[in-house]
């Protein structure tokens, strides 16, 4: 365990930060058009120590994202999680999906249709049915996971007949650039697929989360139409590996 100095040294980073992101996303709303109270905030928790989550937690997060199953299962015991909703974010294969379900209340990244159908028959075990979003590739870059904008309304309309499933949106992660403008585009591109999905109202499709912007792009996802931003290192500091 850190010095005590040290600790709470970083707690007040922590809420520094925090207060400062929320100030920009009522800013950055505001700027375009749009209800703050639209933009969920989450925590993204990857290698951050249960202690300084309890303690963004007590500063009023009330969403969290975690990337790997086997990292939030070792600390979810540590962690004060009453109020708050736990998100997977990361990439999630076949075999840990019985590991997870049930102990997360959306898993974001689905990319096949043989994940969410995995996903479905383990919520069904359970008598759940689980939210996910659809991840979506939308710079087709080989190097990530997610479907092609193309290949999404089809897969869409077969993962919407998955019992066990409930398809709540889309998230994406688009490339990183030094320049954080030279992102609009995808955001902008991720938020017509977005809303074109919805105008279809599917069944079991709600089309109601656009997961988009992280920390060094944020403020371009929210000005592009997004409603939940997935913020780690500008909260917590960069990720000790």
């Amino acid at each position: 365990m850190m010095e005590k100095s040290l600790l709470e040294e970083r707690f007040l980073i922590i809420e520094d930060n925090l207060k400062r992101i929320r100030e920009e996303i009522g800013e950055t709303a505001i700027s375009a058009g749009r209800n703050p109270q639209e933009i969920r905030l989450m925590a993204v928790t990857k290698t951050v120590e249960p202690v300084f989550i309890n303690h963004a937690l007590a500063c009023g997060i009330d969403l969290i994202g975690e990337n790997k199953v086997q990292e939030f299962i070792g600390k979810a015991d540590e962690l004060k999680l009453e109020g708050c909703e736990v998100h997977l974010i990361g990439h999630l294969q076949t075999n840990k999906v019985r590991q997870i379900v049930g102990k997360v209340n959306m898993i974001q990244s689905v990319d096949s249709v043989k994940l969410a159908d995995e996903i479905g028959k383990r919520s069904a075990e359970k008598g759940l049915t689980t939210n996910i979003l659809l991840e979506i590739n939308i710079a087709k870059e080989e190097t990530k996971f997610g479907l092609f904008p193309e290949q999404v309304l089809e897969i869409i309309y077969e993962i919407s007949e998955i019992s066990g499933v409930k398809v709540c949106g889309l998230m994406s992660v688009p490339p990183i650039f030094e320049d954080s403008e030279k992102n609009r585009s995808f955001f902008s591109n991720m938020h017509h697929l977005f809303i074109d999905i919805r105008e279809k109202k599917i069944d079991n499709v709600s089309m109601d989360i656009l997961s988009l912007g992280m920390s060094g792009d944020y403020k371009q996802a929210i000005m592009e139409g997004s409603n939940l931003i997935r913020i780690g290192s500008a909260i917590f500091g960069a990720r000790i590996y």
